[in-house]
């Protein structure tokens, strides 16, 4: 039988035991109430877009091309009998290249004078014989067809003197042609006949020669981008520099910078039904001759005058499938979306044409954990534009910016 002390022990255990388990419930809840609690707001850097003097640039992909380019062939047949200079020479126009066996040629030159001479002998006695003729007609001594026949015969020798200083002179001609000059001024190729050779007029190619300074710069470049230069020049809006008309700048396959500069100088006068593009050519100075035909490069050509433009940081431009978006960031820390208008690149910093304002504050660093609708934590920062000296240099641009481009650059 249960006494009342063991009663009493049992209802206070089960007391305590329900205390243990409300305690636990509490500390539970307090623990859930805790992990609830919202995380602090993420830390992003925002900056007002850098406003720089900018224009625009359309882009090409083109190749070098000689300015002048001519295959040597001799103007005489024969024999080679010295070959005047090395594979890949640089010449002068006027440089000999060839010599073919002259002797033939001497020869027919000396002929052509000894028949020259002989031609004036004859001119000489029929002059003599009109004369005589002449002064004997007036004392009726000969008849006035013996007259005529002696004027007639004058006049043949003097004619068949001027054929034979033609000859003399086409003798001598060739003389001169034996003698392979190059035609222009520029770079040789290898030869094509040795010493020995035997070459004819007109059909045997004995090297080739391409100028080198100038050298052209040829393009093709589409139909819109001729339309917007029409336009542009309709409009008066086309851009120009004060000191070369038309500039563009170039960079060979294996450069970063543009270092090579030139003009414009020629737009053809159809547009290839194929292609539906437009040739265009600039001229290029080439002191040196390190430039030759064959090589690729990327031409920009001016697009647009200066104007200011706006620029952020590409890692702030976040893509929402089709759409291309920045997050800004309100008075009141909230993050908003915009979508953009984006132009080119300028040393790194993306051109933005619609969609911000210069008073905007977007977020430059932290882009992947701001949310839209959401609010952030803001610590300023700046848009930082190139260092001085590391872009191209540019014309000086007189006119107003025409419309969009495919390149930009700073204006220094």
């Amino acid at each position: 039988m249960l006494r009342a002390s063991d009663l009493n022990l049992r209802g206070a255990a089960r007391a305590l035991r329900n205390g243990l388990l409300g305690l636990a419930v509490v500390l539970l809840a307090a623990c859930g109430q805790e992990a609830a609690a919202p995380p602090p707001p993420p830390t992003v850097t925002v900056a007002t877009p850098l406003v720089k003097p900018i224009v625009d640039w359309d882009d090409y992909v083109g190749r070098f091309e000689a300015r002048q380019s001519v295959e040597i062939r001799p103007r005489v047949s024969g024999y080679v009998s010295r070959v005047a200079f090395r594979d890949g020479d640089f010449v002068k126009a006027g440089d000999l290249l060839y010599v073919i066996d002259p002797r033939p040629f001497e020869a027919a030159v000396a002929q052509a004078r000894a028949d020259v001479a002989r031609s004036k002998a004859s001119a000489d006695l029929a002059r003599s014989i009109f004369a005589r003729s002449t002064a004997l007609m007036k004392d009726n001594a000969i008849s006035q067809q013996e007259l005529d026949t002696a004027r007639a015969q004058s006049a043949e020798a003097d004619a068949a003197v001027a054929a034979a200083r033609a000859t003399q002179d086409a003798r001598a001609l060739d003389l001169g042609f034996a003698r392979v000059k190059a035609p222009i001024s520029g770079r040789l190729s290898d030869r094509r006949v040795d010493v020995g050779g035997n070459v004819q007029s007109g059909e045997t190619v004995l090297t080739t020669i391409v100028s080198l300074n100038p050298i052209h710069f040829v393009i093709s470049g589409s139909e819109a981008l001729y339309l917007k230069y029409q336009r542009a020049n309709q409009a008066g809006t086309r851009p120009s520099s004060r000191v070369t008309p038309n500039p563009v700048e170039i960079r060979l396959s294996d450069e970063t910078d543009f270092r090579w500069r030139g003009r414009l100088d020629f737009v053809d006068n159809t547009l290839d039904t194929a292609s539906g593009t437009m040739r265009g050519r600039a001229v290029v100075p080439n002191p040196d001759g390190f430039l030759t035909p064959g090589m690729f490069g990327h031409l920009r050509l001016l697009g647009s005058g200066s104007y200011d433009g706006m620029l952020i940081p590409e890692e702030s431009v976040v893509t929402d499938q089709t759409r291309k978006l920045a997050m800004v960031v309100g008075a009141d820390d909230v993050v908003t979306p915009r979508v953009l208008k984006l132009g080119p690149l300028v040393d790194g910093l993306r051109v933005v044409r619609e969609g911000l304002a210069v008073t905007d504050r977007v977020i430059i660093e932290g882009v992947q954990v701001a949310r839209p609708g959401t609010k952030v934590k803001v610590k300023l920062g700046k848009v930082v534009p190139p260092a001085p000296g590391t872009g191209p240099e540019l014309p000086d641009i007189i006119e107003p910016p025409a419309t969009s481009a495919t390149d930009a650059a700073q204006v220094n």
